[in-house]
């Protein structure tokens, strides 16, 4: 049997990237980017679809007969169909693992960049600052170490544990929180209050689902402490960010570095613009994830995972972990 395979939406990859043609008989079709009205059209006749971030509802899937296997370019799935998938026998597989390192060095790229208030003195010295000073420094921002902090890290999955080994290299004290609303998860978790109530510094690695969107809002945000840090370079709809950005304006927390957001790329009178700024934000467009080595394993593994159904052998197949 010959497949035909289509990329919908290439452009998610890094152009200087390889991504392999697979190791068996087939047709290969790849659009740069695929809007959700173009979906059908381009997968007509497709027995594998690649996606990274165009949607595979339901009310798509059902006019795609031939669609046997999807192959996400990424872990998180929040835009297949999953339930449809698994009732009408369509594998669907994912990326994993491929982010531990790309993923935690950014996260303490932001966390270091806010601890020491890297932004607010190099725009003091763009400013003429430093020649104002009449000295060899100045301190017109408060900088912190690391060493004896409390991180405060939500999501304990291959991420978290990374960014965990991270921080006692820092000599800082990580701590897994406990699942909001539950207790008795075990010796590996702080409970969940009192982590919003003691971390120094939060960094989120947990997936967007219905019991984590908007898990840290306003009445989490009055509950920290007013030193306190938060990186989010996990799903942009964890935090309410209306409420993040009515924190930082009324200086409930230190700082936070964003990493994602609700609805990517933001319309322009998102919240977050307006705080732009301030020395004590920092927003980076969901990259995260993509060093070229990560980016290279995660093409890698979407092509395995391809090979390996086809062969019989179907490997990160979701629900399966």
């Amino acid at each position: 049997m010959s497949h035909r395979i289509v990329f919908l939406d290439r452009e998610t990859i890094a152009p200087e990237v390889n991504v392999r043609r697979p190791a068996f008989d087939h047709d290969w079709e790849e659009f740069g980017r695929t809007s959700p009205d173009q979906v059908v059209e381009r997968l007509k006749g497709a027995t594998i679809a690649i996606t990274n971030k165009a949607p595979l509802r339901e009310e798509t899937l059902r006019q795609l007969p031939d669609l046997k296997m999807i192959a996400v370019a990424a872990t998180g799935t929040d835009v297949i169909d999953l339930a449809w998938c698994k009732a009408n026998g369509i594998t669907v597989s994912n990326i994993r693992g491929y982010a531990v390192n790309t993923v935690p060095e950014h996260t303490f790229a932001l966390i270091l960049a806010l601890s020491r208030n890297v932004i607010g003195y190099r725009q003091d010295v763009i400013n003429g600052e430093w020649q104002k000073s009449e000295q060899f420094c100045f301190f017109t921002h408060p900088i912190s170490d690391l060493s004896g902090k409390r991180l405060g890290i939500l999501g304990e999955g291959a991420l978290g544990q990374s960014v965990a080994n991270l921080a006692r290299a820092f000599g800082m004290e990580p701590v897994f929180a406990a699942h909001k609303g539950s207790t008795g998860l075990g010796p590996l978790y702080t409970p969940w209050d009192e982590v919003i109530e003691t971390a120094d510094i939060f960094t989120l690695h947990c997936p967007l689902l219905p019991s984590t969107r908007g898990m840290i809002g306003l009445d989490e945000f009055k509950r920290m402490k007013d030193s306190a840090i938060i990186v989010n370079t996990a799903r942009g709809g964890l935090i309410v960010e209306e409420d993040l950005a009515t924190a930082l304006e009324q200086g409930m927390i230190r700082g936070a570095a964003i990493d994602v957001i609700s609805a990517e790329p933001p319309a322009d009178d998102h919240p977050f613009f307006k705080l732009l700024e301030k020395p004590n934000f920092i927003l980076t467009p969901h990259v995260a994830w993509a060093s070229h080595e990560a980016i290279q394993t995660l093409s890698d593994q979407m092509i395995d995972n391809v090979e390996n159904y086809v062969a019989g052998n179907p490997t990160n197949v979701v629900g399966d972990f």
